[in-house]
């Protein structure tokens, strides 16, 4: 009953627009001594779901005084609904926080800081360093424990740049513009790559400027140089984002200007486009396509830059504690089991994500197959630099829509890259300053 009525609650908030009270959530049961503990996702997904409860089962087992009430709004509205949540100041114990929303969840003060306890937790050193330098921000505060890590590589078709004479796919930005180039062949229908033209398509843009600048780089702020300026502002910068919308003229489906992650993946199951930049999901998606042989395709580490450098923009998510939660402790022990090597492991492999924990990346899962372009990334950090973007700024949808929004005009001839990176530029500087 109480799952219920707080479901509808959330959809008569999804209706309406306004927070619904939802004091029953986070309370203790009638026992007195049973601890219950609302959690509520953000990315979700049937399948994810059930993982999630089957999880959730395994820690109330270990923790017969605790239950906890897992809540999964639709996608969409999901970040809403947590925001309302949160606001309300009751109605949620863990949650999940994405480096896009961090930023105003800790600046509201609705997050817990759980750094005085997940240090001393006997897990920590079991995590990665890249899972243990995401976990702290610059101030040396943990809002969230991750997950996982969405991470670029190169997707190619075997098939396509065999016919068109290459052996091996490109390494650098530049040699995917000369295979996709020469792959192309309108007349066939045929397409060297999948251009992401619609929403994040900042993401592969701003990966090609960092590995332009890769030398210059402030790898704790990806979108600033060591001198402190902006990477926007560099000549190498310039380089970067003339070859990239290169792609798009001489080597792109014309519709994939306004592509997103479906389309982009699409064309490259369909045999329309011979490369594709896309996070590690693409993989269970390929293997469960019935349009494309496990033979025709594989993947490729992300692709460098002048300097021989390829920079990875490290993109995650995590479980974080509400600051409002009566149950702080309870709520501490759920996170610390779901970062625990079996869980961990679980989740990261059935939602196809670089995993956190040490003894995950050396399994053979992680080390051949598909996932070997990560495992080479991870065990080459010198011309694979994990970067930390500043995704956990207050303002970073709005850099999104800003950004997302000028590379349209981009494609539609209304701006130059000159232009654009000068927008950029002075964007971030403003913000910086103020």
């Amino acid at each position: 009953m109480r799952k219920e009525w707080l479901l509808r609650g959330i959809a008569a908030l999804g209706s309406v627009g306004l927070l619904i009270p939802l004091a029953a959530c986070g309370s203790s049961s009638a026992s007195g001594d049973k601890v219950e503990l609302t959690m509520m996702e953000s990315l979700t997904t049937p399948v994810r779901t059930v993982l999630l409860k089957k999880l959730i089962k395994q820690f109330e087992a270990k923790n017969p005084d605790i239950t906890v009430d897992l809540v999964s709004p639709p996608t969409d509205s999901a970040d809403q609904t947590i925001r309302q949540t949160l606001q309300s100041g009751e109605g949620i114990d863990v949650l999940e926080v994405r480096d896009t929303t961090v930023g105003g969840f800790s600046t509201n003060g609705w997050l817990t800081d759980m750094s005085s306890s997940l240090e001393k937790w006997d897990g920590w050193d079991n995590l990665t360093t890249n899972a243990q330098n995401s976990a702290k921000n610059s101030a040396g505060k943990i809002w969230y424990l991750p997950y996982g890590f969405y991470g670029l590589s190169l997707y190619y078709r075997t098939d396509l740049i065999k016919q068109a004479g290459f052996s091996n796919p490109p390494t650098t930005w530049s040699e995917l513009l000369h295979q996709a180039s020469a792959i192309q062949d309108t007349s066939a229908k045929r397409y060297g790559y999948a251009f992401r033209g619609g929403s994040n398509a900042d993401s592969n843009v701003v990966a090609a400027i960092e590995a332009y600048v890769a030398k210059d780089l402030d790898t704790t702020n990806a979108f600033k140089l060591k001198s402190g300026k902006t990477i926007f502002s560099s000549s190498e910068a310039q380089k970067a984002v003339d070859t990239y919308f290169k792609l798009y003229k001489q080597a792109s489906p014309p519709s994939s200007s306004s592509w997103g992650y479906p389309e982009m993946v699409q064309g490259f199951s369909n045999g329309s486009t011979a490369f594709l930049l896309q996070d590690p999901e693409v993989i269970a998606t390929l293997a469960k396509s019935t349009s494309i042989k496990e033979s025709q395709w594989d993947t490729a580490p992300l692709l460098k830059g002048p300097s021989g450098i390829a920079v990875q923009p490290v993109a995650t998510a995590g479980w974080g504690i509400a600051k409002s939660s009566q149950h702080q402790a309870a709520a501490l022990k759920l996170v610390e089991f779901l970062g625990s090597d079996s869980p961990a492991t679980t989740f990261a492999k059935q939602n196809n994500l670089v995993p956190i924990v040490k003894s995950a990346l050396t399994s053979d899962y992680y080390k051949t197959g598909k996932w070997k372009a990560y495992a080479t990334m991870q065990g080459d950090p010198e011309h694979y630099l994990n970067v930390t973007q500043p995704r956990e700024v207050s303002w970073w949808n709005d850099w999104v829509q800003k950004s997302d929004s000028q590379i349209q005009e981009v494609l539609l001839g209304k701006l130059t890259t000159k232009q654009l990176l000068s927008s950029w530029d002075q964007y971030w500087t403003q913000k910086w300053k103020a």
